[in-house]
């Protein structure tokens, strides 16, 4: 596998990375899989295994939540960000998303297109591979297809992660460089297909770095790599 040296692309993922990471870090000294977050080191994650003919993947993403700020109305349209400036409705919606897809109604492109779309505009925040490892392969999303597998979502919950409300509380003025707050989110992943419209459900859940500033909607900046509480 090259080194960083020679992919300068690799490095200039890993450095966004790493500037996304210290700044969650002014709130988030606590936060379990932040050093993870920190040093990963930009290679690509282990392609995920196709499904069998008979039977689609299930450890995709998911659809729209119920109950909650829904991204898109529908499971076959793409998902488009709320204008909220409250991080915990953003994150809820962005976990919908991130966990939503529909084989049926678009390609693998599109769809990390729209996800890339809920990034912040503040380039030395956004962590776009982070997001882009939420959408399944091309391969595998070809298998998919050729299923008609979908996913939809209903989110349960969202909160700030017990350490980051600690550590704001200890330090209110560390968030005001980038605004980035931590959101965690649980909810359920239904999952479906041609041959099964009644599919099955899993849990899910996940921590994402919500920026926030007082002057604009919400965006993301990330999926951290590891849930916090």
């Amino acid at each position: 596998m090259p080194s960083h040296a020679s992919n300068p692309g690799g490095a200039s993922r890993v450095r966004r990375r790493a500037l996304l990471g210290t700044v969650v870090l002014a709130v988030l000294v606590a936060l379990a899989g932040l050093a993870a977050y920190l040093t990963r080191d930009g290679r690509n994650p282990p392609e995920p295994t196709a499904p069998p003919a008979s039977s689609p993947a299930v450890s995709a993403p998911t659809a729209p939540p119920s109950g909650t700020l829904v991204p898109h109305a529908r499971s076959r349209a793409l998902p488009v960000p709320p204008k909220t400036r409250d991080p915990i409705a953003f994150g809820r919606a962005a976990a919908a998303a991130l966990w939503s897809y529909d084989t049926r109604a678009y390609m693998q492109p599109e769809l990390r297109k729209a996800l890339r779309g809920w990034l912040t505009t503040e380039a030395k925040y956004a962590d776009a591979a982070s997001v882009d490892k939420t959408v399944p392969s091309a391969a595998l999303w070809k298998e998919m297809a050729a299923n008609g597998q979908f996913a939809t979502a209903k989110v349960h919950e969202g909160h700030f992660p017990n350490a980051f409300t600690r550590a704001l509380q200890e330090d209110p003025g560390a968030i005001t460089q980038a605004y980035v707050y931590a959101v965690t989110v649980s909810g359920k992943q239904k999952v479906a297909w041609k041959d099964s419209p009644a599919g099955g459900a899993e849990s899910r859940s996940t921590t994402l770095a919500v920026q926030c500033r007082p002057d604009r909607p919400c965006a993301l900046a990330g999926v951290m790599p590891a849930v916090s509480p």
